[in-house]
């Protein structure tokens, strides 16, 4: 399946139903923690990974391996961050986002801080999940060194080229090997939790729908 049809499929699917189907099909959960939240809007995102790792530095030092991938990425992307040791600093601001929106990418998920948060709001509204929102900067902190290598965020190993999806509920990694596999099931869930929910109603009974789909 080409990856315009991942991502128009992947659209249309509830986000837990993803999360319940990596589960299944990856054997390993793919949800990150409820820290990574949506810090601008509650837009869903739905893109292909492209990643960065940041560990600690007292250079000063500009996040070199983020700014490249801004303007080299497909559009599309979503730009995951992972940041080692203390993450209380801001990752991602305003010019980072200028940037991603002039390159049409798709979001940012970010193991660490956003700044700027009102210039993104008001002038890009621009997706962007975070652990915190920071005013600190990373310069003289912390520094990139790698970029598109498998990364933690947020307890999930993100690797280039996965699906990354998220909303209000939270985000979710579909390793791509499974990405056909996981949205043929949430599909399936889908389907099958919306006709769950009409018996539900239909009948007064929540037990009685539990028991013919056995779905919670």
């Amino acid at each position: 399946m080409m990856l315009e049809e991942l991502i128009a499929g992947f659209r249309g699917v509830a986000t837990a139903s993803v999360a319940d189907a990596v589960d299944k099909v990856a054997g390993k959960g793919g949800f990150m923690d409820e820290s990574i939240k949506p810090r601008i809007n509650d837009r869903k995102i739905v893109g292909p990974a492209v990643t960065v790792m940041e560990s600690a530095t007292d250079e000063m030092l500009p996040p070199q391996h983020a700014l490249d991938l801004i303007d080299e990425s497909p559009a599309g992307s979503v730009i995951c961050i992972a940041v080692a040791e203390e993450k209380n600093v801001a990752v991602w601001g305003g010019l980072m986002t200028a940037g991603a929106v002039a390159n049409k990418h798709e979001a940012a998920i970010l193991d660490g801080g956003v700044r700027d948060i009102v210039e993104i709001r008001r002038d890009y509204d621009f997706p962007v999940f975070a652990r915190s929102a920071s005013p600190g900067t990373t310069l003289g902190r912390y520094r990139t060194y790698a970029s598109n290598v498998p990364v933690r965020i947020g307890g999930v190993t993100v690797h280039p080229d996965d699906i990354v999806v998220g909303d209000i509920d939270g985000v979710v990694v579909v390793p791509r090997e499974h990405a056909e596999a996981v949205l043929a099931m949430s599909i399936e869930i889908d389907q099958r939790e919306l006709e769950q929910a009409r018996l539900i109603i239909a009948s007064g009974s929540l037990r009685e729908g539990l028991a013919k789909y056995g779905r919670i």
